[in-house]
């Protein structure tokens, strides 16, 4: 069975694919090269989103711990607008 992952560790890991989208290199060329990058970002910030979506709606989570995860979504949008130029 899977060990299960506190809230806590979750934001951080959140956080951290974040980052991890901003550091990937932007290519040179467009086409499939592009198209392969916009992939990867997207799927970064998914999980990222996928670690934190079910954190707000857990009955042990504290008002401060909801709140950073709703900082994080922000984030994770303003991080796509930002990395893809949208």
């Amino acid at each position: 069975m899977a060990r299960t992952i506190p809230a806590a560790e979750r934001v951080k890991r959140a956080r951290a694919l974040i980052v991890q989208a901003h550091e990937l290199p932007v290519p040179t060329l467009s086409g499939w090269e592009y198209f392969s990058y916009v992939a990867q970002v997207k799927d970064l910030l998914r999980q990222a989103r996928e670690l934190i979506k079910l954190i707000p709606f857990s009955p042990s989570a504290s008002e401060k711990l909801k709140k950073d995860v709703a900082d994080v979504f922000k984030e994770i949008d303003e991080a796509e607008k930002e990395i893809l130029n949208k």
